[in-house]
């Protein structure tokens, strides 16, 4: 696997300032209270976006970095939605159309988050329809709420971000390897529809992230091509790129 490229000390090596290429514009982050989603809504909003910050049960975490985003210029709205349930996706992009505007970016992130592993001969009906809610209905829900508003203007950016398990499967988890392999045909599909339309549709496969139990890939490399997709991917659509650090070549 790739080093990290961490500098002395664990920090992360200098980077050019954001240039506020995405100011004026409104960006959903679908899970974005901890984690991936946290560097993703901080990467884009220090480009000059409006972040809408999601959660569904950490509310404490979201508002901390929604103070934390706000110190640092950015209009912030911190929404809550339980993203299994249908209704629930179309109102948080309601909402964040209503408080910050019409919504130009979708970050699914959300569509790698619930994982409940067990072996086929074990898995619960229950266990199996959770994952495909939570990890890929979300994903049809919340695009088809964002796309009418960005069909309308001609431009829009959707990323889904999915897990490398789409690619190498695992025990235990079939039912969230047919989810993330559903998302990546899904994104295939709809870039197909809206391309014409000005909008783009890629899906990010990323590795395993470091956490405080794992080790693993900073959050924040995710976000930076996340980052790359909504300020100079234009003519990039209908693309699965891998971000894993080689754990998958």
């Amino acid at each position: 696997m790739l080093k990290s490229g961490l500098a002395e000390g664990g920090a992360l090596p200098d980077r050019a300032a954001p240039l506020q290429r995405l100011k004026g514009r409104v960006a959903v982050v679908a899970g974005s209270s901890r984690g991936i989603g946290r560097a993703i809504a901080r990467a884009l909003g220090d480009e000059g976006a409006a972040i809408a910050v999601h959660y569904c049960l950490a509310s404490e975490q979201a508002e901390s970095l929604a103070q934390e985003m706000d110190v640092r210029g950015t209009r912030v709205r911190v929404l809550q939605a339980d993203l299994s349930r249908p209704e629930d996706c179309h109102r948080l992009l309601d909402r964040a159309a209503r408080e910050l505007g019409p919504v130009d970016i979708l970050v699914n992130n959300a569509s790698a988050g619930v994982a409940r592993d067990r072996s086929l001969r074990k898995m619960a009906a229950a266990e199996w329809d959770e994952v495909i809610a939570t990890n890929l209905s979300s994903v049809f829900h919340c695009c088809k709420a964002a796309i009418e508003p960005m069909i309308q203007r001609g431009w829009g950016r959707i990323i889904n971000v999915a897990s490398i398990a789409r690619q190498t499967g695992a025990f235990g988890q079939a039912n969230y390897a047919a989810a993330e392999a559903g998302v990546i045909a899904f994104t295939k599909s709809v870039a197909q529809e809206l391309a014409r339309n000005g909008i783009t549709v890629n899906a990010v496969s990323r590795g395993l992230v470091e956490t405080d139990m794992n080790a693993g890939m900073p959050a924040q490399e995710v976000a930076r091509l996340v980052r790359f997709l909504c300020t100079e991917g234009d003519w990039i659509t209908g693309a699965q790129l891998n971000i894993n650090g080689g754990q998958y070549m």
